[in-house]
């Protein structure tokens, strides 16, 4: 396939790089301003946290997407905040059949279906974290218990193009997962990790100062469960299915697990790092979960409490 990635930050630099290294598809990484001369000079340079292992490749360079550019697949990999920005782009571009967001949303893919039309968007989400120190990414990839990369069709449908993206993501070394319901997911996805976020901005930035804290988790986790509560009332099915057990299991032994898991340097590669970069995408993903709640009319105190500390210094900015 000629594939285009459509953001050249930690994931969009990942996924571009790995897909570029099968051999099998001519790829292409949209990139501007300082990292674009970064990618010019050095590659993209991939540093495995999990290994140590270091690698540099080489993929074709893009400064924008034209009307008349042609590829059979767009991978759009953005934060949130930056995405309604560039749908008149991909609007205009009718060249290019398939484009896939992979992007946070508490709203789903309706946006950007009315903008492109239901032929072209595919729905996704990445199975990965990390960062990017110097012009290098340093990068985790989540296995397919934890969290696949994950695909679906905006109606659900499993079609030819689908199976195409979902092998190719598999043969880059990515785990994979379809979701039948990748509208329900991202929201699903979103209920939860808004809390977590808002959780470690309450704490300055550090999954570790907020497992330390005496009702930091509790609170997290109770904003977790008025999210799924939202959803449920709206009829959204929790997807996926298995995301139920943080609503069954009594909060006196999910506290515990859930305070070793932001203890872990795992949280904070995946968490907190990107936490601290995406200030403008949380708030707007906050924004979009409490609208949910409000269209479902239930209670969310503990939501609504986090939701005071999302302009909240990090303790770095105040340093």
């Amino acid at each position: 396939m000629k594939i285009l990635v459509y953001g050249a930050g930690v994931l969009g630099s990942l996924y571009a790089a790995r897909l570029a290294e099968t051999g099998r598809h001519d790829v292409s990484l949209l990139a501007r301003g300082r990292r674009l001369q970064e990618l010019s000079t050095h590659g993209i340079v991939l540093i495995d946290e999990a290994t140590g292992r270091k690698t540099t490749t080489n993929v074709n360079l893009v400064e924008r997407l034209l009307p008349e550019d042609h590829y059979d697949l767009i991978a759009v990999i953005m934060r949130r905040d930056h995405i309604d920005a560039v749908l008149p782009v991909l609007a205009a571009n009718r060249h290019s059949p398939s484009v896939l967001f992979m992007v946070n949303s508490g709203s789903g893919g309706a946006r950007w279906v009315e903008a492109l039309g239901r032929d072209r968007v595919v729905l996704g989400f990445p199975g990965a974290g990390g960062g990017i120190e110097g012009h290098a990414v340093r990068y985790r990839i989540l296995s397919r218990r934890s969290q696949p990369t994950t695909f679906g069709e905006p109606d659900g449908t499993v079609t030819p193009r689908l199976q195409a993206i979902v092998s190719a993501f598999a043969e880059a070394g990515f785990p994979t997962a379809v979701s039948p319901n990748m509208n329900a997911w991202l929201k699903t996805h979103a209920a939860l990790i808004v809390p977590v976020a808002l959780g470690i901005i309450m704490a300055g930035g550090s999954t570790y100062r907020l497992a330390s804290m005496p009702d930091g988790p509790k609170l997290v986790l109770d904003a977790c469960r008025e999210g799924l509560k939202a959803l449920r009332a709206l009829g959204v099915a929790i997807t996926p299915a298995g995301i139920g057990w943080l609503e069954r299991i009594p909060p006196a032994a999910l506290i515990p697990l859930f305070r070793r898991v932001l203890a872990s340097p795992g949280a904070e590669v995946l968490m907190a790092r990107h936490t601290r970069n995406a200030r403008e995408e949380i708030r707007v993903l906050a924004a979009e979960v409490t609208d949910l709640v409000q269209a479902a009319g239930t209670p969310a105190p503990s939501l609504a409490w986090l939701c005071r500390f999302v302009d909240q210094p990090f303790v770095s900015d105040t340093a």
